[in-house]
């Protein structure tokens, strides 16, 4: 539903200053007691004090549902870790896990919306397919993108590149304030 709302332009973008760090701690929490049931350590190494200009919204679904994804694919006893790697231009925020991963053929078409992708995770929790196409929409409207590194059997790293600076884009977007940019 997201999605598709996203691509009538009914889903507005409204870019602020906003602390990537406590929203990625908070979206943690959400899915601590699904890592504790499985006994999978969660390790976060993005400083809380992490200040980027974007959607609050949109980065919190982007991080809720790559951290989700990683729970589900690893298996009991796993690891999830957060990084960040940070330059004048960019910041680089990668969810990785000691999952299943994903076979090479599969990895290209994880972001395009006519392939399905549901897929049964460890403990058969259940997917609708469509969070990463999702995730891919929202970190793009940012001016970012997204990018998949995994090897079957092996885990996966899911890296989402955001611009530092970013101004606001007014394509396919139905409503927006006008805030300042904010570095």
């Amino acid at each position: 539903m997201q999605w598709s709302r996203t691509n009538t332009g009914s889903i507005e973008y409204f870019p602020k200053k906003i602390n990537v760090g406590e929203l990625i701690a908070s979206c943690i929490s959400l899915y601590q007691n699904n890592a504790d049931k499985k006994q999978i350590q969660i390790y976060n190494d993005v400083p809380e004090d992490l200040i980027l200009y974007g959607d609050k919204e949109m980065l919190s679904t982007v991080f809720r549902n790559l951290i989700s994804n990683a729970i589900k694919f690893t298996l009991k006893g796993g690891k999830v870790k957060i990084k960040m790697v940070k330059n004048s231009k960019r910041v680089v925020i990668s969810v990785i896990d000691t999952g299943v991963g994903i076979p090479e053929e599969k990895i290209p078409s994880l972001f395009k919306i006519d392939v399905q992708h549901s897929t049964l995770g460890t403990s058969n929790e259940k997917g609708t397919g469509l969070g990463l196409i999702l995730c891919k929409e929202f970190v793009e409207k940012h001016g970012g993108q997204i990018k998949v590194e995994s090897e079957w059997k092996n885990g996966s790293e899911f890296k989402v590149i955001l611009p530092v600076k970013h101004k606001m884009q007014i394509s396919n977007v139905t409503k927006q304030r006008q805030e300042p940019v904010y570095q």
